[in-house]
């Protein structure tokens, strides 16, 4: 009589099949949970923008619509992105830096306005064939081009000249054009994301703080002007007062914390919200959080959260089983982007900080965004697959 083999577990690490990314699970989850953001962000921006295209005597579907074709070339730009070895971009940090700053001057250039009209006070669009914000790109240029010359400065970063000092020129360029249009918000994003690439890169705090003290007056200079002024005084005052009445400015932060009341913990479904009806202007672009907050509740606005802390450290664990320095800084700057914007945007929502126009990733209405995101995520999942065990790396 034969014997019966008894199963017992494998003595080796359990392996995950391969997903077509690579074998691992950082890639494939990292994918599907951008997969599962863009969905929730499709349905929300629906509910969210249907009134809205209503009153304009559009669809109520018109946002939506195009927003998902948005996501349809974004998903195409993610999945070149994943293909293509990630240290190509190493090899056009330069020229990508060049098209990036020629693009952001031909939006503040006065005899460029047929390309890049003023639309609500500010020339961030250019319309080249397609219209698309060129500061969008710019995001993924700082972090391209200050990973590749961080990986050649590392040695020098002990002396501020030679170290810290070419970084900071080719951002001070890069956000001069972008506030020039202006659009403080997205230069401080910028200026975040080079300076996180740089820290982790090994650069010294000291160095960091002297150059913050040199640009303190001509950040506080240009806070404290125009519109910028009235979103300052309007977000003190619902600190001092926040259940007084607010107007201008500090109207929309505050129907936003109404919409936040209003859910719940369960939110009042999806499709019944009422801000919508405008009564909280940008609620499918600006404030989509709390449509977001209204609809879906507090258990919805938790999980969302968790979906973005997901993506924000599976990048990081990318980075940290990049297969070289470029890799990793690269795979740091995309997951800050993510992990800066959605802290910002909800801040706003939520009244914690003044309001700053940030885009919600993958969810907020407005296309160059959603394309240079998925882009973004697409690079980190290339960086994912030439780890250690990965598809790239296994030939």
């Amino acid at each position: 009589m034969t014997a019966r083999p008894v199963d017992i577990a494998p003595l080796g690490p359990v392996r995950l099949p391969d997903s077509g990314l690579g074998r691992g699970w950082e890639a494939a989850t990292l994918m599907g949970l951008t997969l599962l953001i863009l969905s929730i962000g499709l349905v929300t921006l629906y509910s969210a923008s249907s009134v809205y295209a209503l009153r304009q005597e559009l669809p109520d579907t018109y946002f939506a619509l195009r927003q998902a074709a948005g996501a349809g070339v974004g998903l195409g730009a993610l999945l070149v992105c994943a293909l293509t070895p990630y240290r190509l971009w190493q090899t056009i940090a330069w020229p990508l830096l060049a098209v990036t700053c020629v693009l952001l001057l031909l939006c503040v250039l006065p005899w460029t306005r047929g390309i890049a009209p003023e639309i609500n006070g500010a020339r961030r669009w250019l319309t080249l064939g397609i219209a698309f914000q060129p500061s969008e790109v710019a995001k993924i240029t700082v972090v391209v081009w200050t990973a590749a010359l961080a990986v050649k400065k590392a040695p020098l970063f002990g002396s501020l000249r030679r170290g810290l000092l070419p970084f900071f020129v080719v951002w001070a360029v890069l956000v001069g054009l972008v506030m020039a249009g202006p659009d403080l918000s997205t230069a401080v994003v910028l200026a975040l994301l080079g300076t996180v690439v740089v820290f982790a890169a090994g650069a010294r705090v000291a160095h960091f703080v002297f150059l913050g003290l040199l640009v303190a007056p001509i950040a506080l200079q240009q806070l404290l002007v125009g519109f910028r002024l009235e979103r300052l005084k309007a977000f003190v005052g619902l600190l001092v007062d926040p259940l007084g009445h607010a107007s201008g400015e500090g109207y929309q932060v505050r129907q936003s914390l109404i919409a936040f009341g209003s859910g719940g913990s369960h939110g009042v479904g999806i499709g019944e919200g009422r801000q919508k009806y405008g009564f909280l202007p940008e609620s499918h672009n600006d404030f989509i959080f709390a449509m977001i907050g209204e609809e879906w509740g507090f258990l919805g606005v938790v999980v969302l959260i968790a979906l973005y802390a997901g993506l924000v450290l599976i990048g990081f664990r990318i980075a940290g089983r990049a297969p070289d320095r470029f890799g990793e800084l690269v795979a740091i700057g995309f997951a800050s982007l993510i992990a800066l914007q959605a802290t910002f945007h909800m801040a706003v929502g939520l009244a914690l900080v003044p309001a700053t126009g940030l885009a919600l990733p993958l969810v907020s209405y407005g296309r160059s965004n959603l394309v240079v995101t998925l882009a973004a995520l697409g690079i980190l999942i290339s960086v994912a697959r030439a780890a250690p065990g990965g598809k790239a790396a296994r030939g």
